[in-house]
């Protein structure tokens, strides 16, 4: 659909939804809570217990202040029902299973119904329209297929608004730079990282991909990257770069920003997400705290209350392109990968914002933690760009104590800092691994 907002055309995939007012949103989502909450009562023997366990019945639900009453969940919960006992529906009713990288403990194991995938392509339809995908774009989605969702979720996302998909996959860089010269590709969708891995090899083999290439959007996600270095990429590549975000949990990744870049558009009628502070209690609207998700219309494996570890801001203000649902903003770090170093709260995004800051850096770095003498220490490796390559140990030192004078002031305790040379710190086609806790206390 098309819409003029401000005098300006806009694209829509559903206007209708897209530009309903809130309070015709939140009545929506109310009604969906309430619904949702009587039939995992009535189908969770799970969920039953924990509400049975605080006192809460679904009749007791009637307003978002009721809701927070409900318990929360979990990633352990998630684990602990290995693999399919927070599955309501049977296995007759699935089309689809998706299953975690599992980095930590057991795997999660997501089945989905037929209108799950539904609503999960209706979500990127939507986002993709919103940053400016249409039939005629071709698409290479550089995500892996497979048992991890951002592949499959991407591609038929895709083809839902009419784009041509090239399903590349991840790695073989010097293919897909080959195909991405060879064919019409005007749309890239990866991880941040492996952007950053395809312009490093394009420079090397003398490609330039704004000259080379028709490729001028890429959606991004499967790992935080900060503000800084989406400028940085841009810069480098001419390639307009929109944050996607989202989890197997969920759908799989399903929220993408619009042409504005001012936030990730949370669609409403399928989802509730609450901003919640260290006591649990609702932040204030533009304020940070932990995001809590419950999946309003998810049938096979449903989220009430979900605390998917991120932390980050809602934006009810109308965006510029006409859209009316809650903006997500940027992931500023993660509860659950909280770094404690020497007493103090380290965020990884926040090191590498610092980085992305400084010109003479390339976005690839390592964390590594130490424990010596029961003292932490924290080591930042961080590659030089080819450009900033100089034998002046005046200037090496110069640039070694500026990075660690600007981590101090961000992270407010001393980073030892380590410049690499280019090329020599660790590639990642999915996401990456940037820190090493070699810390032991016993």
């Amino acid at each position: 659909m098309i819409a003029h907002v401000i005098g300006v055309k806009m694209a829509f995939w559903n206007e209708k939804i897209e530009t309903m007012p809130r309070e015709e949103l939140e009545k929506m989502q109310l009604r969906l809570l309430k619904e949702k909450v009587t039939e995992m009562y009535a189908k969770s023997a799970f969920f039953k217990k924990r509400m049975d366990e605080a006192g809460v019945k679904p009749e007791d639900i009637n307003s978002f202040e009721d809701f927070r009453r409900v318990p929360f969940m979990k990633k352990t919960d998630l684990r602990d029902n290995y693999p399919d006992k927070l599955f309501v529906v049977p296995y007759d009713d699935l089309v689809r299973i998706h299953v975690s990288s599992g980095t930590t403990g057991k795997p999660t194991v997501v089945g989905y119904t037929q209108k799950d995938l539904d609503n999960w392509t209706e979500a990127l339809a939507r986002g993709m329209t919103a940053f400016g995908m249409t039939r005629k774009d071709m698409l290479q989605n550089m995500h892996g297929y497979g048992l991890f969702t951002g592949g499959l979720g991407v591609h038929y996302g895709a083809e839902k608004i009419g784009a041509t998909v090239l399903p590349i996959s991840t790695g073989n860089t010097s293919r897909q730079i080959q195909l991405m010269q060879d064919l019409p590709v005007t749309t890239l969708a990866g991880t941040p990282s492996y952007y950053f891995h395809i312009a490093d090899v394009c420079e090397q083999i003398g490609v330039d991909i704004r000259k080379d290439t028709k490729v001028r959007k890429g959606i991004a996600g499967g790992e935080p990257w900060s503000e800084s270095m989406r400028k940085k990429l841009e810069e480098r590549t001419g390639i307009k770069t929109y944050n996607c975000y989202g989890a197997s949990e969920f759908y799989g990744p399903m929220f993408l920003e619009c042409v504005e870049q001012n936030g990730l558009h949370l669609w409403a009628d399928l989802a509730y997400v609450e901003i919640l502070d260290e006591n649990d209690q609702p932040c204030k609207e533009g304020e940070r705290g932990a995001i809590v998700i419950t999946m309003l219309q998810k049938e096979a494996f449903p989220l009430i209350r979900y605390r998917i570890g991120d932390i980050s801001a809602i934006d009810w203000t109308p965006c510029k392109c006409g859209r009316t649902h809650p903006r997500l903003m940027r992931i500023s770090g993660r509860t659950d990968d909280m770094l404690v170093v020497r007493g103090v709260n380290v965020f990884p995004s926040q090191i590498e914002s610092v980085i992305g800051e400084l010109s003479w850096l390339s976005p690839f770095y390592q964390i590594t933690l130490e424990n010596k003498n029961y003292m932490d220490s924290m080591l930042v490796e961080v590659e030089l760009t080819e450009e900033s390559l100089t034998e002046d140990m005046v200037e090496l030192t110069r640039m070694s104590n500026e990075l660690s004078r600007r981590l101090k002031d961000v992270l407010n305790i001393k980073a030892d800092v380590k410049l690499a040379l280019p090329g020599t710190l660790p590639r990642f086609e999915g996401k990456a691994k940037h820190v090493t806790d070699n810390r032991r206390y016993d």
